[in-house]
Parts: structure tokens; C-alpha cells; sequence
């Protein structure tokens, strides 16, 4: 089943359309889907090699809008949208308690969000609702996602066929790998915070 799953997302990394899933999956998941870009990005990048400084740029405007809508739901519709998907990721009865940290360090926690496996889009809807600086909330979501995307994209296409063909004999612990970092960036919302 893990190489049929492979499999078919490769053949959707080579659609005429790819681009623009890959840019839609990156605009939601900064503020509401839980599955990372990085799912059609890495298969994206070592079927066309060539093209991975555009796809990692296409990565990071998407995700950076997408992160003003995740801004935007914390500021303007915190209470009919925001709060849910908050309790969805166990964070919003501790809203109060990280509210005055955040609006101190807040830069820092999007910058971390921002190229670790972290769910972004909790602390995009934290900054809108907590009223995070939005100049700030946007020179670290730029210099964050932008060295997320170049560097995964950077490294498959310096060592992409090697790096294929170690996913390919793995998929297996690959997949379990992938769902690990998946769980651990929930496991770091519920203990970090």
C-alpha cells in the first residue's frame, strides 16, 4: 500500500497542474490543514530537478499568504473559527496563559514553527489573535518558510537521485519517519506550550 501511495503521488508530482496543488496545499496548511507541503514538494522536486528553487519560491509565497489568512482568522474570526482549530490541536483552553509570552517572544515561536515540523498554522492564528506585530509576523514568516522550502528543495536537488533511491528502498521506514515528525510537531504543541 506505502508504494502505491508513493507512487501515485509521484505520477501527481509530474501533472501539467502540480504547481498548483503544491501551491494550494501550501496556502491551506499555513492556516487550517494539518498535512504539510512537504509531501508533494520533495516528490515535486526530485521528478523535475531543474525547477527546485521554483518550487521552494512557489512554497514560500504560498504558505506566507496562506499564513495572513491563519493571521486573519486570529484576528477577526478568532471566536467562529479560530478557537476550534485551536482545540482541534489542544490549544485553546491555554490561550490566556501563553497570550502575554506570545506577544513578547512571538517572533521567535513563528520563526521556529516556520522551518521545524511545528504546525505553523497554530502560531499564525496565535499571532492574529494575540495581536502579534504583523510587520514582524511577516519578515519571520518569509525568512522562515523561505529557509524551510530552499533548504529541503536545496538539498534534494544537490543529492536527489541518491536521495530517491534511499526513499524508494525504505518507503516503509520512510513513511513511519514522515508520520513521526507529522505526530511529533502535535506532541510538541501539547507539551511545549
Amino acid at each position: 500500500m506505502i508504494r502505491w501511495l508513493y507512487d501515485w503521488v509521484f505520477s501527481l508530482a509530474r501533472h501539467k497542474r502540480a504547481s498548483w496543488a503544491l501551491a494550494g496545499i501550501s496556502f491551506v496548511e499555513s492556516s487550517v490543514f494539518p498535512i504539510p507541503p512537504d509531501v508533494l514538494l520533495i516528490p515535486m522536486v526530485l521528478a523535475e530537478r531543474r525547477k527546485w528553487l521554483f518550487y521552494a519560491a512557489l512554497c514560500t509565497v504560498a504558505s506566507v499568504f496562506g499564513a495572513f489568512l491563519g493571521y486573519f482568522i486570529g484576528y477577526a474570526l478568532y471566536e467562529t473559527i479560530g478557537k476550534p482549530i485551536l482545540e482541534f490541536y489542544q490549544m485553546g483552553d491555554r490561550f490566556d496563559d501563553i497570550a502575554n509570552w506570545y506577544n513578547k517572544w512571538g517572533g521567535w515561536g513563528v520563526l521556529f514553527a516556520a522551518v521545524t515540523p511545528f504546525p505553523y498554522k497554530v502560531l499564525t492564528i496565535f499571532s492574529g489573535a494575540t495581536g502579534l506585530n504583523f510587520l514582524i509576523f511577516t519578515v519571520v514568516s518569509i525568512v522562515g518558510r523561505g529557509m524551510r522550502f530552499v533548504i529541503v528543495s536545496g538539498l534534494l536537488y544537490l543529492y536527489g537521485e541518491p536521495v530517491r533511491i534511499f526513499i524508494e528502498k525504505r518507503l516503509g521506514l520512510m513513511f513511519f519517519l514522515a508520520l513521526a515528525l507529522l505526530l511529533g510537531g502535535f506532541l510538541a504543541i501539547k507539551y511545549v506550550f
